[in-house]
C-alpha cells in the first residue's frame, strides 16, 4: 500500500509539471494590425505628434541584482469622441535606447474613443528595467491628443504588484 500511496503522488506531481514547449511571446505577434491599415496621404490638414512612454517589463527588488519580471499592457486611446486620429508607428526600446521591435510603421485609424493594446509577456524581458516607447501619430486640428498609458503588474501566491505610467508629448 505505502509502494502505491508513493507512486500515486509521483504520478500526481508529474502530471503537474509543465513541460510543454516554449510558448510564442504574445507581445511578438501583437493583434492585426492591418485592418486597422489606412492611407492618410490625402489628409495634408493634420496635426503631427510624437509621444514617450516608458514601461517596466523588470524591476528590482531587494537589490540591484535581483529583478523581478512584469507583464506590461501599453493602452493607445483616441481621447475624441468626434474624431478618428491615426497611429504611424510604434516602436519599443530596451534600457540602453536599442530598438527592440517595430510594431507597426504604416498608418493605423483609432475611431473615437477607442483603445487598442500592445501586451509586453511576464516572460519577455528583452525590454528591461527602462524600457520605452515611441509612438507617432497625427490627428485633426483641434483635436485631442491621444493617450498612450502603460499598465504594469505581476502576481505571486496572493501578492500583487500593478503601477501605471502615462506618456509625456515630445514633439
Amino acid at each position: 500500500m505505502r509502494i502505491f500511496s508513493v507512486a500515486l503522488l509521483f504520478s500526481i506531481f508529474l502530471s503537474s509539471c509543465n513541460f510543454e514547449e516554449k510558448k510564442e511571446v504574445s507581445s511578438i505577434n501583437p493583434e492585426n494590425w492591418s485592418k486597422r491599415k489606412v492611407d492618410v496621404s490625402s489628409l495634408d490638414s493634420l496635426e503631427y505628434g510624437k509621444s514617450y512612454l516608458s514601461i517596466y517589463s523588470q524591476i528590482y527588488s531587494l537589490s540591484e541584482h535581483k529583478t523581478h519580471n512584469l507583464t506590461a499592457m501599453v493602452s493607445m486611446r483616441n481621447t475624441s469622441d468626434q474624431d478618428t486620429i491615426y497611429l504611424l508607428k510604434a516602436e519599443y526600446f530596451d534600457t540602453h535606447g536599442k530598438l527592440v521591435r517595430t510594431y507597426f510603421n504604416h498608418p493605423l485609424y483609432l475611431a473615437p474613443m477607442e483603445t487598442t493594446e500592445i501586451i509586453i509577456d511576464e516572460v519577455d524581458v528583452e525590454g528591461g528595467t527602462g524600457s520605452n516607447f515611441l509612438f507617432e501619430w497625427k490627428k485633426p486640428l483641434n483635436t485631442p491628443e491621444p493617450l498612450f498609458e502603460g499598465v504594469m503588474n505581476s502576481t505571486v501566491g496572493q501578492q500583487g504588484l500593478s503601477f501605471t505610467t502615462q506618456s509625456k508629448r515630445i514633439k
